[in-house]
């Protein structure tokens, strides 16, 4: 791809992944660039650079004004010239040469050439010390561009060096992002965290890109509180919906059920959880924190609005967060969905329950056989306990006995249905003793 013009910024990427969804981080933009004009403004008074003669300038104006005219053979032409009269010029002059051949490479995609060209760049003598710092950094970048990444390092660590040690932010990231693709992830966290730390001191916002690498980087770690302090920043700086969720997530990761919940609740009341993995979250969190009229109630409107499948797992948890929010009605219907794509009898049974808690003793009998008819039941014990409960409420108290009597076999429910044995049989006797008294007494 041709690029249009020598201003022209690239930026390397580097994709990482972080809970389930891919992460892309840019690091800053390409320290590469030329005109012949800002060459001349290069020079530092601590070295004695050689100057520019016009002639050597017309001559790179010129090849620069040809490259941007998308004239390229012809300003490489032109710089080759010059480049074959090598012995004819100053160190200084070679320098921006290589320079411009660099630049026009680079824009031209021919990263290998350009690297070439930069690296004859440095080799040369008594350079303006910023055109040295600028093409070793430029040559950090392309080397990261190139996957080279121990290249890279060794390029910044000259760079620092010419710097006589001052850590400058886009130097920190460029070298974190370089330790990151080297798994490196120890000397990558000490480097991010001090740029972070440098922009922050001077009570300005870490850039977006540069808190997501170190969040990872301490995910990386195996760091889940420093994880979740990174991810606090995100969401107090750079709101967005995925940040949100995360942050939510680290709570529950660092077990702060609290915080969790009331994230994911105010994420959800932005409009941020659409997930339906993320709102079923909600609802559980609801649920658990003993809320369940609020997680049935969510539950149901992202059912309405066809937000997430009534599947069968959904759908039982919903009757089971309507029936404790003692709202058992509403968890009918729900289940008669639910059973309708069962073909084991679990569901049934569930449903017999709920229709025993709520007084509809026929109908429960009614889906309690269904559910033994069906089979496959985890809990067969729990269908009799519900028929015989039914059948008592009913008054058949030889079915109910019939029933308790079979859910005693079911170590599950076998003191529960003991009592009920006892207590039906007592009341059975006290009714036919009372037959009995009234049929004496001739009523």
């Amino acid at each position: 791809m041709m690029k249009n013009s020598f201003q022209w910024l690239t930026k390397i990427v580097i994709a990482i992944f972080l809970f389930q969804p891919a992460i892309v981080l840019k690091v800053d933009s390409l320290d590469i660039g030329f005109t012949a004009k800002a060459a001349e403004s290069t020079k530092k008074k601590t070295r004695r650079t050689p100057a520019m003669r016009e002639k050597i300038y017309s001559q790179l104006a010129r090849a620069q004004k040809l490259a941007d005219e998308k004239n390229v053979a012809e300003g490489l032409e032109i710089l080759e010239s010059l480049n074959k009269r090598a012995d004819q010029l100053n160190s200084y002059e070679q320098a921006m040469v290589w320079n411009a051949l660099g630049f026009i490479y680079y824009s031209n995609d021919k990263i290998n050439q350009a690297v070439a060209a930069f690296e004859q760049v440095v080799k040369q003598e008594n350079i303006p010390e910023s055109l040295e710092l600028s093409t070793l950094f430029s040559l950090a970048q392309l080397s990261m561009q190139a996957e080279k990444y121990e290249q890279s390092l060794t390029y910044l660590s000259k760079w620092e060096a010419l710097k006589e040690g001052e850590a400058i932010d886009k130097g920190l990231v460029l070298k974190a992002n370089a330790y990151y693709a080297l798994k490196d992830y120890a000397a990558a966290e000490k480097a991010i965290s001090s740029a972070i730390s440098k922009v922050e001191a001077e009570g300005k916002v870490a850039k977006e890109n540069w808190l997501v690498l170190k969040r990872a980087l301490h995910y990386e770690l195996k760091q889940p509180r420093q994880v979740t302090q990174v991810s606090e920043k995100l969401v107090r700086h750079y709101s967005k919906p995925k940040y949100w969720i995360e942050l939510s997530n680290m709570y529950g990761e660092v077990g702060e059920a609290t915080k969790q919940l009331a994230v994911l609740e105010a994420a959800y009341q932005q409009g941020f959880v659409t997930n339906k993995s993320d709102i079923r979250s909600l609802a559980q969190q609801y649920f658990f924190s003993g809320a369940p009229y609020k997680a049935a109630k969510l539950m149901s409107e992202q059912l309405a609005k066809g937000n997430i499948e009534g599947d069968i797992k959904t759908l039982q948890f919903l009757a089971q967060a309507w029936s404790a929010a003692k709202e058992g009605d509403k968890a009918i219907p729900v289940l008669l969905d639910a059973a309708k794509q069962s073909s084991d009898g679990n569901i049934d049974a569930q449903l017999a329950e709920v229709l025993v808690n709520q007084s509809k003793y026929e109908q429960a009998i009614e889906v309690a056989n269904r559910a033994k008819e069906k089979g496959e039941l985890k809990n067969p014990g729990h269908v009799d306990v519900a028929l015989g409960m039914a059948h008592y409420n009913l008054k058949n108290y030889n079915q109910a006995i019939d029933h308790f009597k079979l859910a005693a076999k079911d170590d599950k429910v076998n003191k529960m249905a003991q009592k009920w044995l006892q207590f039906v049989t007592s009341e059975k006797l006290n009714q036919e003793r009372l037959k009995q008294s009234v049929a004496a007494i001739g009523y």
